[in-house]
């Protein structure tokens, strides 16, 4: 006698099948809403990009840069389409590894401490002696002066900008580095950082985040 397949082996295939169809139609239709809005996108476009995160104040190396294509929508104001418009110019500001660049980021010209400083600011090298690796750029700091004639120490500058910090060589036993760290200050603020500079022996107090400038 033959053997009767159970009506639910029937129903479970039935099942399947109609799954499997929908599955296909709702994967078609994805696919075309990809493709009508890559469209409406617009054409690709070459987008230098940042390979690496780089800091302010950096030049732009040809390895820490790279290209993508971008549908022209998504192009942010100003992006760089070329490598030869970005490598070697001056960041202006921090980039993030990935991130499209564009001229805003980038300093408007000059050395690379000229180009960071901006209208109506100065920027001024001080010497002083500090744990290696605990002042970055972009850190705040406070200026501390003590002349040999006062028993005291003044602050010249609060919350000054640190631009660079170059010229680092330890100092001491203890491994304290002396260095040469530009600071991004007023030109009134300037004045009284030079005569400080020259009469007095010159500490730097590293402010909280977010510190206003001298």
């Amino acid at each position: 006698m033959r053997r009767r397949r159970p009506r639910t082996s029937g129903v479970l295939l039935f099942l399947s099948l109609a799954l499997a169809v929908a599955a296909t139609l709702a994967l078609e239709a994805h696919l075309r809403k990809v493709e009508a809005r890559a469209a409406a996108a617009g054409p690709g476009r070459d987008a230098v990009v940042a390979t690496v995160a780089v800091v302010r104040g950096s030049v732009l190396e040809p390895d820490a840069l790279g290209v993508r294509r971008v549908p022209e929508t998504y192009l942010p104001p100003a992006a760089i389409t070329s490598l030869s418009e970005a490598a070697g110019r001056t960041l202006a500001a921090d980039v993030a590894a990935g991130e499209i660049l564009t001229r805003t980021r980038l300093a408007s010209g000059g050395g690379p401490v000229a180009s960071l400083v901006p209208p109506g600011l100065v920027a001024l090298p001080v010497t002083a002696a500090f744990p290696p690796g605990t002042l970055v750029a972009g850190d705040r700091v406070d200026v501390l002066a003590t002349y040999p004639s006062r028993p005291f120490a003044e602050t010249v500058v609060e919350g000054a900008e640190v631009l660079t910090v170059t010229g680092t060589s330890v100092s001491d036993e203890l491994g304290t580095t002396a260095a040469s760290v530009m600071l991004l200050v007023s030109p009134e603020v300037a004045e009284r950082l030079a005569h400080a500079r020259a009469f007095a022996d010159i500490a730097l107090a590293i402010a909280p985040a977010g510190g206003l400038e001298g």
